[in-house]
Formats: structure tokens, C-alpha cells, sequence
């Protein structure tokens, strides 16, 4: 389908592009994307942490989102916007957990239904170790969970939204407390080495940086895809991607990195004379050469929440894959 784009007032700060009104993202979009801008964070904040992966709860949260517009008028109670927006995200991240095969090794080490005794939350300042650890339970446990002793929704609305009774959130709450009490430390695991992916990589931040992007091109498919969150989704080659980038009056530089044990792209800003992670950007290639983009320059959240559950480490988005 021919992407028709057209431009935002802010084309400088980088890529603010908008397809015709009758196409994916329209401007009816962006105004229900405004409206629902409080509520974004956390959202993703959930996908996140049912997914165990921040790129990919981000891409669930859009997916969500779309599906909440295009249903919007189903919606009559407006007091109802954020655990209507929360049950289509949590919907959306069991279709995911459920396709993807990792979830076997861990449902199968956690599928006994043994009975087990009332486990209290645990006390303050556990939330954010929480969250990181409940991507070793099973669904329903990892979402009431998550819910109830990070969220702090009742019962009752987590019952509503996971499609179950207070008595069985109960359960599944004392379930997951319990295996989460009893998890060994988890060792954080390197990305898989893929020395083809790397050198492609390698090669097209080298294009990127130097603007070459005649060059850039040639690494990519013909119908290579483009996402780009809240602005565009597409093929590559119908996009003003690479344009954006030339005309973005920010200093600013990409390079290989690893986040959450997965080889990306990082692109930083300059800040004086500082040089700072902005934003991720995500290479799918086959056969040597890309096959998609997805880049997260409009997600400030993905990297403020993995900021924050680094603490005073380095966050693990400044490494570059060279040295792991």
C-alpha cells in the first residue's frame, strides 16, 4: 500500500511523520495517543514486565493502543479508559507470552499446581526486584502478581481483567509470592553471538554515522519494514526515515550496544560536551541483510525505567556488544 506521509511542524527533533487520515496513523491518532499520554508509562511498564522484555512490551503497547482506538466507541464510561486499556494490553501480552517458545522451558519447571501456604507481599522496596523476576511464572501468576503487589489493583479488578474470580487471583497470587520466595539468583546471560548480525551492524552504523544513506539502503531488503512508535509503520523505502535523520538538528550518534541481553542500536545525543543514551533502535536482518526497523526515538520511558532498576550501576544499554 502506497504510504502517503505527511509532515509535522517538528521535523527537526526527529522523525514526526504522519500518513493521510485514511491510513494507519492518523491525526484522529495522535489525538487519542494525547489522551491517553498519563496512562503510557505505565502501560508499558506492564507490558514490559509480562513480556521480560522492554522492546517488546513497547510493541504490545502499541498494538494495544491501535486496538483501543479503532474500538474506542465500545467505551461508555470514560471513568473506565485505564483498566479498559490495561485488559486489552493484558490480552495482547498472552497472545504473545503463548506464541513465543522460551515460555515452555519456564512454564514447564513451574506447572505443578502444588498447594502451597499464604505468602504476604513482600515488604517495601521489593516492588522493582519483583518485577524483574516475574517473568519466571506462568501467566496468570505473573499478571496477578504484578497487579496486585506492584499495580496495587483489588482483587476485584484484577479478577476482571485476568478473566478469573478474587478466590482464584487469591491463588494464583499465593502461588506465584511462593515461587518467587524460592527463585535462585538469576545470573544475567549474554546475547547469543551471532558474528554475521554483528558485522552487519557494525557496517550500517558506520553508513549511518557517516550519512551515507545511499549506502545505508543497500543493507536492506527491498520490502524491508519501518516502525517507528507513534509515527509511522510501513515499508522502509515509502518512509521519510532516513531524511529525518539528516535533517535533525541534534548532534547525534549511533553505535552497537547491548540492552536486556540482545544486540541493538543505540543512538546517542549530545548535551554540551556530554554524549548520553537518547533511544533504541531495533535490527531484524536475515540473510545478511535488514529486514526491519523499529525505532523507539518517541519512548522516553523504555530506557527511564531500565535507568531506574539500574540504580547506581551502569545501565546495561551502555555496553557495547564488542565487550560482553
Amino acid at each position: 500500500m502506497n504510504q502517503q506521509i505527511r509532515k509535522s511542524p517538528d521535523t527537526t527533533q526527529g522523525m514526526r511523520a504522519w500518513p493521510e487520515p485514511d491510513r494507519m496513523f492518523d491525526l484522529r491518532y495522535a489525538a487519542f495517543l494525547e489522551t491517553v499520554s498519563h496512562l503510557r508509562a505505565t502501560l508499558h511498564r506492564y507490558c514490559a514486565r509480562m513480556t521480560g522484555s522492554a522492546l517488546d512490551g513497547e510493541d504490545i503497547m502499541q498494538e494495544a493502543l491501535f486496538e483501543a482506538y479503532r474500538k474506542i466507541e465500545l467505551l461508555d464510561d470514560a471513568q473506565a479508559l485505564r483498566p479498559w486499556l490495561f485488559r486489552i494490553a493484558h490480552n495482547r501480552c498472552i497472545d504473545f507470552i503463548r506464541n513465543r517458545r522460551t515460555r515452555h522451558a519456564a512454564e514447564a519447571f513451574y506447572a505443578g499446581d502444588d498447594i502451597v501456604l499464604p505468602v504476604e507481599p513482600a515488604g517495601p522496596g521489593a516492588g522493582r526486584a519483583i518485577e524483574r523476576l516475574v517473568v519466571h511464572l506462568p501467566p496468570k501468576e505473573r499478571a496477578c502478581v504484578l497487579l496486585k503487589d506492584v499495580f496495587d489493583h483489588s482483587l476485584e479488578e484484577i479478577a476482571d481483567l485476568v478473566g478469573s474470580t478474587p478466590g482464584g487471583v487469591k491463588s494464583a497470587l499465593n502461588r506465584g509470592r511462593a515461587k518467587l520466595a524460592a527463585l535462585p539468583a538469576q545470573p544475567v546471560a549474554a546475547p547469543p553471538h551471532d558474528p554475521e548480525l554483528g558485522r552487519l551492524l557494525d557496517r550500517y552504523v558506520a553508513l549511518f554515522n557517516a550519512r551515507d544513506w545511499d549506502g545505508v539502503r543497500a543493507l536492506t531488503s527491498a520490502d524491508a519494514r519501518l516502525q517507528v512508535s507513534d509515527c509511522y509503520s510501513g515499508l522502509l523505502s515509502a518512509s521519510p526515515y532516513f531524511v529525518e535523520y539528516e535533517r535533525s538538528e541534534l548532534p547525534w550518534r549511533m553505535r552497537p550496544g547491548v540492552f536486556e541481553e540482545e544486540i541493538v542500536l543505540v543512538v546517542d545525543r549530545q548535551y554540551g560536551d556530554v554524549w548520553r543514551p537518547a533511544y533504541l533502535v531495533r535490527i531484524h536482518a536475515d540473510g545478511g541483510v535488514v529486514k526491519s526497523i523499529a525505532d523507539y526515538y518517541a519512548c522516553p520511558w523504555i530506557l527511564e525505567m531500565v535507568s531506574t532498576d539500574a540504580g547506581s550501576r551502569p545501565p546495561q544499554y551502555l555496553t557495547s556488544h564488542h565487550e560482553r
